[in-house]
């Protein structure tokens, strides 16, 4: 009895002295983090470095912050690739859940950089990064994984390729409504005086949405080559049979063919007549309704916009619509309906300068012909008709803003020069009213 009960003494006090001892390391960790974050906070790197380093080796997941600040020790202050390396797999293992996708982004930009890695193994990152949450990576690498998919795929499974784009494409549409959405409560008083902390958000959500919005542009340079309706045909005639119900591969079937100019082919209308079947929504019913207008039914597929239309409740999805019919009315000829719809999109959505882009290529297709201008004058000052509309699309949408600059310059080279305004006998600044079915009135360029 007493050796039982001297043993459980004995454990006692063990027990004791290890608790004893890990609250000592405890509380010689924090103040080894404190010391540290002090000294990083007043740019004292050197004295900073010394308690990091203890932090790194026996203080692991003490604070996020040990690697935020410590990366910053590493690349920039000590410039120490295998110290960075430690950094970003240290923080994956112990903060799995902090921000995981930017982390393993900014591990292969660091390592991409820095000719650390091959080309596998930072596509292995990248592919990780994209797993988890493709809009957290950064820009230039969702591009560079979407080029590894791509060269991986183009051949042997372009399926993957394609998945992969509407995976990415619908990820980042998602979180630019969800950004359109903030901007549009932020601005919609225009005569509101912004605190300090709205200004932030609308900074923040402008240049998120800046950055997203060069997605679609920079991943259809990569997959145009491999996305033609040659292609795109037998390729899905092949996996109609057993995808005719799939309503994700329809849409995004439909979707891609629509896009990639494929209307006039048999398998389009097979597809779009299969995905209203399949899933009955404003979406497939708009899509839908193309093909009654390619069969002739003109009333019948108003019919169905006007449902699509009103089946939908979100503004900012409604003012799509709206745009999309835009689309279909420029496509019979139709310019100033387009015109119309598109600023109907507008009012829906007032930060839609998709809709503004429009407005501003049916004035640039109205230079040609005899319908509106009938000097060099005239003509040339249709463009300035168009380059307000890109200006104004460039002001309130932040995501097209890549796409407006090109409209922007190109619009301008073609505004009339000097010489072309002295012999209309115009003064440079005076207003000028557009004529035919523009009936804009803008100013005449003084330089």
């Amino acid at each position: 009895m007493k050796r039982i009960t001297f043993l459980l003494a004995a454990m006692l006090l063990l027990i004791s002295a290890k608790t004893n001892a890990q609250d000592d390391a405890k509380r010689e960790c924090t103040i080894k983090y404190n010391l540290f974050k002090g000294d990083f906070q007043s740019k004292k790197y050197d004295e900073a470095y010394a308690n990091w380093i203890v932090l790194m080796d026996d203080c692991k997941d003490l604070s996020i912050n040990i690697y935020k600040y410590g990366a910053v020790l590493a690349e920039k202050v000590r410039k120490d690739p295998v110290l960075s390396k430690r950094v970003y797999e240290q923080r994956l293992q112990y903060y799995p859940d902090q921000n995981p996708a930017k982390v393993h982004s900014d591990y292969a930009t660091y390592l991409s950089n820095n000719k650390l890695a091959s080309d596998e193994v930072i596509f292995s990152i990248l592919e990780k990064g994209y797993s988890i949450d493709p809009t957290k990576m950064g820009v230039k690498n969702l591009y560079k994984y979407f080029q590894g998919v791509t060269d991986r795929n183009k051949d042997t499974n372009p399926q993957k390729v394609f998945d992969t784009y509407d995976d990415v494409l619908e990820s980042v549409s998602e979180k630019l409504e969800g950004y359109a959405a903030k901007l549009r409560t932020l601005t919609a008083d225009s005569t509101k005086v912004h605190d300090k902390r709205e200004k932030s958000l609308i900074r923040a959500y402008t240049i998120n949405s800046k950055a997203l919005g060069t997605v679609e542009s920079g991943l259809d340079n990569i997959i145009s080559e491999i996305a033609t309706c040659e292609r795109l045909v037998p390729l899905y005639q092949r996996d109609f049979e057993v995808n005719k119900t799939n309503a994700v591969w329809l849409r995004r079937a439909v979707s891609r063919m629509f896009k990639k100019g494929c209307q006039e082919e048999a398998m389009y209308e097979t597809l779009a007549k299969a995905y209203a079947e399949a899933a009955p929504s404003p979406d497939s019913k708009s899509f839908y309704a193309g093909i009654l207008e390619k069969n002739g039914d003109v009333s019948g597929a108003a019919a169905m916009r006007q449902e699509a239309f009103d089946l939908e409740t979100d503004p900012l999805k409604k003012a799509k619509y709206k745009l999309k019919f835009a689309y279909a009315a420029k496509a019979r000829g139709q310019k100033s309906r387009a015109r119309s719809l598109a600023r109907e999109a507008l009012k829906l959505n007032p930060n839609f300068g998709k809709a503004y882009l429009l407005i501003g290529s049916l004035y640039q297709s109205s230079v040609k012909g005899s319908t509106c201008g009938k000097g060099e004058f005239e003509k040339r000052m249709i463009y300035a008709a168009a380059l307000r509309q890109a200006q104004k699309a460039a002001a309130v949408d932040p995501s097209i803003s890549a796409a407006a600059g090109r409209y922007i310059r190109s619009y301008r080279a073609n505004l009339p020069n000097q010489k072309v305004i002295f012999t209309a006998g115009v003064d440079p600044g005076s207003s000028y009213t557009i004529k035919c079915w523009i009936g804009e009135t803008v100013k005449v360029p003084t330089k």
